[in-house]
């Protein structure tokens, strides 16, 4: 379902749960905004996911992806990648595009078992606890 205003603490538990520099309140209110796509995956009335993309051109673009620590690896984030692959295809895009740490090995495997192939690497692109750190950046054709 959409997220709306009203979800971003919900959201913001999360992502500063499961993400090393998470975003702010200011970012996921900027995206609500700017009319990113953002979605939120439960069960049981209980948030087990939640997705921000950007459209652009014929491309869209994964902003941020989180599922709660405590529900991972029970194919919460595989279903609301695919959800968001299926969005994209019926938009009629040409792929979908995402940036990942070099060092986020869980997410890595994820978006290799849904497609994904890296296409370059953004050099010192996010920010780390010493310095920068390298972005992969990762793109899943659609048919």
């Amino acid at each position: 379902m959409p997220m709306t205003a009203e979800d971003i603490d919900e959201v913001l538990a999360v992502e500063t749960q499961v993400q090393v520099h998470p975003w702010t309140r200011g970012q996921f209110q900027d995206s609500l905004v700017a009319e990113h796509a953002m979605w939120l995956m439960s069960k049981d009335d209980a948030l087990v996911g939640y997705a921000v993309t950007m459209n652009v051109v014929d491309e869209v673009h994964l902003l941020n992806i989180g599922v709660p620590t405590e529900v991972q690896g029970k194919g919460h984030g595989s279903a609301l990648l695919s959800y968001i692959i299926e969005l994209a295809w019926h938009s009629s895009a040409k792929r979908v595009l995402l940036e990942v740490r070099v060092s986020n090995l869980p997410a890595l495997a994820l978006y290799a078992r849904c497609g994904f192939k890296e296409i370059g690497r953004r050099r010192s692109y996010y920010a780390a606890f010493e310095g920068r750190e390298d972005a992969i950046v990762m793109a899943r054709e659609l048919a």
